[in-house]
């Protein structure tokens, strides 16, 4: 079985089989309680076959995983159509934000930035198709749901994409040691925010077409933030001045 096949964990499977992706439900068989109940009444629900298997079973499908004793075989990720759905999305929002990721590598990273997207009402999430971690059983069992709820779009070129979206009337920032403090950031209008690779930070192509960097003010000894990390401030910082 394929490990982009399948989810695990209880928030994922629950969101996953709420979502009709389920196809085929494992449970360990010597579980008991209140969640094995609920899980089981809701694979009955959605007509999803239920095999009761040995834990190491599971353990050896998950690669050694943490499952909670439950894993679901899932149809492919469904990312949105295209970009048309998300600035769709965005359109009918006040202040709407979209955030681009470019070349992010780490599952858990994503996982965690869909998390706080869907805390703050991002519009839309948009990824690269190549040299970049797509959603994945760990990026949809670390999101805890989230990946249900926050569209997500897998483009082939991000810079036409950028293209794209200034021509709809977003304006495009960046992150960078060097930029507009964050608390300074002007978050009126239409934005679209890149978030770097893990280690090399926003292509330098890309960086050409950002409208302008925004800094996360720092003062400890290290030099950067956590990908998910950094995100997630400027994410609130948006979120922040909406309420």
């Amino acid at each position: 079985m394929e490990q982009n096949d399948i989810v695990y964990g209880v928030h994922a499977v629950v969101e996953s089989l709420e979502t009709n992706t389920g196809n085929k439900l494992y449970i360990q068989d010597d579980l008991r309680g209140k969640n094995v109940e609920k899980i089981k009444a809701l694979a009955a629900e959605k007509k999803v076959s239920i095999s009761w298997t040995s834990k190491k079973t599971l353990s050896d499908m998950t690669e050694g995983a943490v499952h909670q004793g439950f894993v679901l075989r899932v149809s492919e990720f469904a990312y949105a159509a295209d970009l048309s759905v998300i600035l769709e999305k965005a359109e009918a929002e006040d202040n709407p934000l979209i955030l681009i990721l470019d070349g992010l590598t780490d599952p858990h990273n994503l996982g965690s930035i869909l998390r706080t997207a869907d805390a703050t009402q991002v519009a839309g999430i948009i990824i690269p198709k190549h040299r970049a971690v797509g959603v994945t059983p760990v990026v949809a069992k670390t999101s805890t749901g989230a990946v249900a709820h926050v569209p997500i779009a897998r483009v082939t070129n991000l810079s036409q994409t950028l293209d794209k979206l200034k021509e709809a009337g977003f304006w495009i920032f960046g992150t960078d040691m060097n930029g507009t403090p964050s608390h300074k950031w002007n978050t009126a209008g239409k934005l679209a925010l890149i978030i770097g690779n893990e280690g090399k930070g926003i292509s330098s192509n890309i960086k050409k077409q950002v409208d302008e960097m925004v800094t996360i003010p720092m003062k400890g000894h290290v030099q950067s933030l956590n990908a998910s990390v950094a995100a997630a401030v400027l994410m609130y910082e948006v979120f922040r001045k909406k309420l």
